[in-house]
């Protein structure tokens, strides 16, 4: 094994300057020992992979670590956290111009009805699922929505899906969204575990997602509010059938906790 000396050590002696390969082994081995120690990684595009820590807390929450170094707490969507939901998607110009996350819910596409009453709705009685990221102050900075299929009926490319329809799923995972400040930090990493363990927590079952490839190209944020089929491979999901240029159907049963 090469030694990991400084570059003033091997400048003395007259070595080559191998500081770079040098420094990407160390990071190897330091990424290693991370993942060993049952943290998880991070692909950022353009960029090395970082970790992400994750630990448990009492009760049904869930506590992360972000890549910012910020401790997260990963809560079920309800009454008791709706006002820190609303306060993301307010500072989020109503997420995608006014959609507070309905896009998905049989009210999608009607007229004359106020977005965010009807998510408000669904939430106090419910009708609506997702795990909420909250940073150390509490406030929301993002979140991954799931639900079974007649809560989320919407879907993406429905018209190729139809055309040879996987096995019904027991739920759906639909969409995700991070506060624009804070993207690229593992929000969305902890809002897909949390929604996992909720959906487990719950009973469990097959889960489905239809998401976007982005290996070898560069995807717009827009299309990603379904996240990545990299990261859901990472959590055990596996493809099923292609549906879009880009898009996959992806699944995997999670066992009830």
């Amino acid at each position: 094994m090469t030694s990991l000396r400084s570059r003033g050590d091997r400048a003395a002696a007259g070595e080559p300057d191998t500081s770079n390969a040098l420094d990407e082994e160390l990071h190897g081995r330091l990424l290693t020992m991370f993942l060993d120690a049952r943290f998880m990684a991070v692909d950022r595009p353009g960029e090395r992979r970082a970790v992400v820590g994750v630990e448990f807390a009492s009760g049904e929450d869930k506590r992360a670590k972000g890549l910012n170094g910020m401790s997260y707490t990963i809560r079920t969507l309800d009454a008791s956290t709706w006002a820190a939901f609303a306060g993301l998607v307010e500072r989020n110009n109503g997420i995608f111009g006014g959609c507070w996350c309905i896009g998905y819910h049989p009210e999608r596409g009607q007229r004359g009805i106020s977005h965010r009453a009807v998510k408000e709705d669904r939430v106090r009685t419910s009708r609506a699922h997702a795990a909420l990221v909250l940073d150390e102050d509490g406030t929301a900075q993002g979140w991954c929505q799931y639900g079974s299929p007649e809560e989320l009926p919407g879907i993406k490319h429905r018209r190729e899906y139809e055309k040879d329809a996987p096995p019904r799923p027991d739920w759906r995972i639909t969409c995700f969204y991070v506060d624009k400040k804070h993207r690229g930090q593992g929000i969305a990493r902890a809002a897909l575990e949390g929604a996992l363990d909720q959906i487990a927590l719950a009973g469990g079952g097959l889960v489905e997602a239809i998401s976007e490839v982005t290996t070898d190209r560069e995807a717009p944020g827009r299309f990603l509010f379904s996240a990545t089929v990299e990261l859901f491979e990472q959590f055990g999901f596996t493809r099923g059938r292609q549906v879009g240029k880009h898009a996959w159907i992806v699944s995997r049963a999670v066992d009830p906790a």
